[in-house]
């Protein structure tokens, strides 16, 4: 585990990084451009977010566990979130396609977040889309033959894991902090929130995360691998699922 001093250092260097060649051009055919454009217009969207509410929720868990440290690591990895935004509005610029301003998806999260001002469901939350997002991406990559797009997805995806270990050892010492009823309170409830979520962006993206080579069952496999590895390093239990590797289920290849 990092120290909260340590994160700010990694986000400090991370920005630092220039991964994405933007004197490329994009190559999109018009079946790509059709299968990715509304998603890419979607997840945009959601990557602008001003983190407002998140950074309240921050300060204030900065102030209650003594660790003022943290709103500055926060607001280091709101600007990395926000980089991610301006470059899928860049790249939608680049191919003509218009930025949107609503989205269904989008819509739903953000209210969620803004009635929340606990920091452990923003956590839980951030570690949750994240989780989505490296599948989204993950399709994107797969879906598109354009090298432009493939780096900025392939940028994002980098970025996208260090912020799911951000979260999780957040969450960990969260979840430590309570008392044994409220831990086991937790645990009955992060699952349905995490696969909820799943699912919620398995039907605002399904042709996309299909043109990327995911059907239903392999997504959700893929995303029960992820809470797996989550919980596991937060609970600090073994697996919670009993599975095979991949391999072993034919029907999710």
């Amino acid at each position: 585990m990092k120290t909260t001093e340590q994160w700010i250092t990694h986000f400090q260097n991370n920005a630092l990084q220039q991964r994405v060649n933007w004197k490329q051009q994009p190559v999109l055919s018009a079946i790509e451009k059709d299968t990715i454009g509304r998603s890419l217009q979607a997840w945009q969207l959601g990557e602008t977010s001003d983190g407002s509410h998140l950074l309240k929720a921050a300060t204030a868990y900065a102030t209650k566990f003594n660790d003022p440290a943290y709103v500055e690591a926060v607001k280091l990895f709101i600007k990395e979130e926000q980089k991610h935004g301006n470059n899928l509005g860049t790249y939608l610029d680049r191919i003509g396609v218009p930025r949107v301003k609503k989205d269904w998806g989008d819509t739903l999260f953000r209210k969620i977040r803004y009635l929340n001002s606990n920091i452990e469901l923003w956590t839980l939350a951030v570690i949750t889309v994240e989780s989505t997002a490296q599948l989204f991406y993950q399709s994107m990559r797969d879906a598109t033959g354009c090298a432009l797009l493939k780096q900025v997805c392939s940028d994002i995806l980098i970025d996208e894991a260090y912020h799911i270990d951000f979260q999780t050892e957040r969450l960990r010492n969260l979840f430590r902090s309570k008392t044994p009823f409220w831990r086991a309170v937790s645990r009955w409830l992060y699952y349905p929130f995490f696969f909820s979520t799943a699912i919620v962006v398995w039907l605002g993206h399904r042709k996309l995360l299909t043109a990327g080579g995911n059907t239903f069952e392999k997504y959700m496999y893929r995303m029960k691998c992820k809470y797996n590895r989550i919980a596991g390093r937060v609970f600090k239990t073994r697996t919670l699922f009993q599975y095979h590797s991949i391999s072993s289920y034919p029907h999710v290849q």
